[in-house]
């Protein structure tokens, strides 16, 4: 009963920290506002993806999981002039993204439930990601090095405070969080970690 108690504190402080922040407040009226769908059975912004009871602990990074968690296999991106050597099966916080934006999982399978929408069109990606922006990969320095087009992560500013390696890195890879923040945070055009104009998104790593 102790533990279950610590647990339960600790879920409510992760809860407390996160409204503090106005992440609510950014994600409303967002494109990942689903308080008003019709799918969405309990009419709770948050409830979707999060929750302060039985969740999903085998999910280590996105903190209170509730959503259904893809099981899809993925066609790669691939390139014979990529530098990257560990380019696999979508991870972490990229697969999270992908249990909804892969089309093979519906939206409203929360909660133990299982659903039966599915994302529209617009914002499915489907399982072939050989045309998209690679994710799941490991961009270091020595990355960076062999690749020459790059800029290192530990070294250049990200535009957001710290380095490219603090702000838009997951244990030292590149996700789709890297360039898009689920909680809309900077409130800026597609959900990005700040605005895009002139490229600016894109050349924070890539040096042309």
């Amino acid at each position: 009963m102790r533990l279950r108690n610590l647990l339960a504190a600790g879920a409510i402080s992760l809860i407390v920290a996160w409204w503090a922040s106005g992440a609510p407040g950014a994600i409303r009226g967002s494109a990942h506002d689903f308080s008003g769908e019709a799918w969405n059975h309990t009419g709770e912004i948050c409830a979707p993806c999060h929750t302060p009871h039985h969740a999903n602990t085998s999910v280590v990074d996105s903190p209170l999981w509730n959503h259904a968690v893809t099981q899809a296999t993925f066609q790669v991106y691939q390139s014979s002039t990529i530098q990257a050597t560990d380019i696999s099966q979508p991870t972490g916080r990229s697969k999270l993204c992908l249990s909804c934006h892969d089309g093979t999982v519906a939206l409203d399978s929360f909660g133990g439930r299982i659903g039966s929408s599915y994302i529209g069109a617009r914002g499915n990606l489907g399982t072939d990601l050989s045309n998209d922006h690679p994710i799941s990969f490991t961009y270091d320095d020595s990355l960076a090095a062999r690749d020459g087009d790059l800029y290192p992560p530990s070294a250049t500013n990200s535009g957001l405070g710290g380095t490219i390696g603090t702000d838009l890195l997951f244990n030292s890879k590149m996700e789709c969080s890297s360039c898009h923040d689920v909680h809309n945070a900077a409130g800026v055009e597609h959900m990005l970690v700040k605005s895009n104009a002139g490229s600016a998104v894109c050349l924070t790593c890539h040096d042309k």
